[in-house]
């Protein structure tokens, strides 16, 4: 592998001249510009990243913690934040910790060595807001957290406004005539999922539809499998609800194929709403009503704002939270008891007979 010294030698100028030619540090004659790029050409010259972040202090590399590269919502973020990153020059180091903190851990101390400008984190949420706050105090390095808030007061963050989010799809639900609404959350603890099924409980307190609602939560795990399980095990209920907030898309696709399975017919015996707005709920069978989380802004804005972090142009941490909105498709239908008094009286046609009442 040729060195900055072949460099210099093929080109006849110094090492020093080569160095400023590769790093625009210093004006350097046009003539001899040329030849030692021509040199860098011939040899195949590729510069030393670590030692010219360690003269200029800067890498112009960005850091991105993610929990779980295979749910969908996680990938269209980085989508974004890569496309962001790149505009403004920077390359970003992914990194997957699979929800475990250990890995979390690791993952944080290998960016930090690897001298990175700014990391963005999507914590695991597991519990480990105590020794992530004090790691990153540590590493001292400008953080945007995104979805996940912990508490860390020097952190940027940006997040949906995932308790509004659940009330917008449990009042759609209510609206449609539903009144029997079940839950499937996520993991216990983490705080999107924990909001989310705030959001719920305190629609149905506003509905007085549900005076023990916790009789209808289950847990799913955010994944389909978990969503497939756990709609299973409503199905099979005395009293099945006709209808359930599902807290994120995956878990509202494997609550789709359960119902599908068990004969269950959606939105007719059952609507489902989901979270998040994946590209895929769009083509799921029905298309899935869900609440939608605005991933270029949350993806555009974490880029940005640790840019500014990181260029020195703002001190304080900022706090950014976005407002979903709801996308009606056509996984939800108003409950029967609605479609029957809607009906024309004189009708021949009987009405469809609703599961519950």
């Amino acid at each position: 592998m040729a060195t900055i010294k072949d460099v210099a030698l093929r080109a006849g100028v110094s090492v020093t001249t080569v160095s400023h030619v590769v790093n625009d540090t210093r004006h350097v004659s046009a003539k001899g510009r040329e030849r030692v790029e021509e040199a860098i050409r011939e040899l195949g010259y590729v510069p030393n990243a670590m030692a010219r972040s360690l003269k200029s202090n800067t890498t112009s590399t960005l850091g991105m913690l993610i929990p779980n590269s295979s749910n969908p919502y996680f990938a269209e973020i980085v989508r974004i934040v890569e496309d962001r990153c790149f505009g403004a020059g920077y390359t970003l180091v992914l990194c997957n910790t699979d929800d475990e903190p250990r890995r979390q851990s690791v993952y944080l101390q290998v960016l930090a060595e690897r001298r990175i400008d700014g990391l963005i984190v999507v914590s695991t949420g597991a519990g480990d807001d105590d020794s992530l706050v004090t790691q990153l105090d540590g590493l001292r390095i400008p953080t945007v957290l995104v979805d996940r808030e912990i508490a860390d007061p020097a952190c940027d963050l940006v997040e949906t406004a995932h308790m509004q989010g659940g009330l917008l799809a449990v009042r759609h639900l209510l609206s449609l005539g539903h009144k029997r609404i079940a839950c499937i959350g996520g993991p216990v603890g983490v705080m999107p999922s924990e909001q989310r099924i705030e959001g719920w409980r305190m629609a149905l307190a506003e509905a007085g539809t549900a005076p023990n609602a916790d009789a209808l939560l289950w847990r799913g795990g955010f994944t389909s499998q978990g969503g497939y399980e756990a709609m299973h095990a409503i199905l099979r209920t005395e009293e099945a609800p006709s209808a359930v907030f599902v807290c994120n898309d995956l878990m509202a696709i494997g609550a789709l194929r359960a119902a599908h399975e068990s004969g269950v017919r959606v939105p007719d015996e059952l609507s489902i709403v989901g979270f998040d707005d994946i590209e895929l709920s769009a083509y799921t069978s029905p298309p899935l009503t869900t609440v939608a989380q605005p991933k270029e802004r949350i993806g555009a804005l974490a880029v940005d704002m640790l840019l500014e972090r990181v260029g020195g142009k703002r001190r304080d941490a900022r706090k950014v939270v976005l407002q979903p909105e709801l996308r009606v498709r056509a996984s939800t239908a108003r409950h029967a008891s609605f479609r029957e008094a809607a009906a024309p009286s004189s009708s021949s046609t009987p009405s469809r007979k609703s599961r519950t009442p």
